[in-house]
């Protein structure tokens, strides 16, 4: 169901509970989610004003992360949202992953794992399925590029470690951090993630390309198995 010509507006709320007057006043940081996307949305409907839309919206969709999987045809279609409300979702939803990805430098420096899960946990955390992504790295740890090379669930018996390495072999990566994400949206490494760190850092070794880390992606949040002994020596 599409936007309906009645509607309400965050203009109908008291001064004091308008999203736009309250970022202006104490900042974006200080709004809850539903007033942030309350301001994206503009207007509500009859019965909901703006923030109760925004509210509902959430509670459907999982809370951000599922607002961020949702294609654009699945918001069009929630009631309250329609063609132009959905577009300036996934507007700001793309201007965040693009902000996300980019750096001051055309090659960022990863010399931490904080670093390395910044340049890739804003789209991986919203991944419906498993994937694997090798970060390439120069001889000073300069990011050479970002490849994806695995879809689906991480196995030892069905996962083919020379091609973690493939593109980094091309590319004349001196080093890699691998990382993958869990669509549960809990990091916690499971026992085939651990071994299939162990096998990649063994084949780096022969290889002459450094493993410097294996991260395992959730929802805002990661963990470093190297950081926790994991796989690594």
């Amino acid at each position: 169901m599409g936007e309906r010509a009645e509607s309400y507006r965050i203009t109908d709320l008291s001064t004091s509970d308008r999203p736009r007057e309250r970022l202006a006043a104490v900042g974006p940081e200080a709004l809850s989610n539903a007033e942030l996307v309350a301001i994206l949305l503009r207007s509500g409907i009859v019965g909901l004003n703006a923030v109760e839309l925004a509210r509902r919206l959430l509670a459907e969709a999982g809370g951000l992360t599922g607002l961020h999987r949702m294609s654009y045809e699945e918001l069009r279609r929630k009631r309250g949202i329609g063609q132009a409300k959905a577009a300036q979702l996934k507007a700001a939803i793309e201007v965040g992953r693009r902000l996300a990805a980019s750096t001051p430098e055309d090659r960022p420096l990863v010399q931490s794992p904080d670093q390395a899960a910044t340049l890739i946990m804003y789209e991986m955390g919203a991944l419906e399925r498993e994937e694997l992504r090798v970060l390439l790295l120069d001889t000073r740890n300069r990011l050479i590029r970002i490849v994806e090379v695995y879809r689906g669930s991480l196995n030892t018996s069905l996962i083919r470690i020379g091609e973690i390495f493939r593109d980094a072999i091309h590319a004349n990566a001196a080093a890699v951090i691998v990382a993958h994400n869990h669509p549960s949206g809990d990091p916690a490494p499971s026992p085939e993630d651990v071994a299939v760190t162990k096998a990649m850092v063994e084949a780096g070794k022969l290889l002459d390309i450094e493993v410097l880390d294996h991260l395992v992606i959730g929802h805002n949040r990661f963990i470093s198995m190297k950081a926790k002994g994991l796989g690594f020596d």
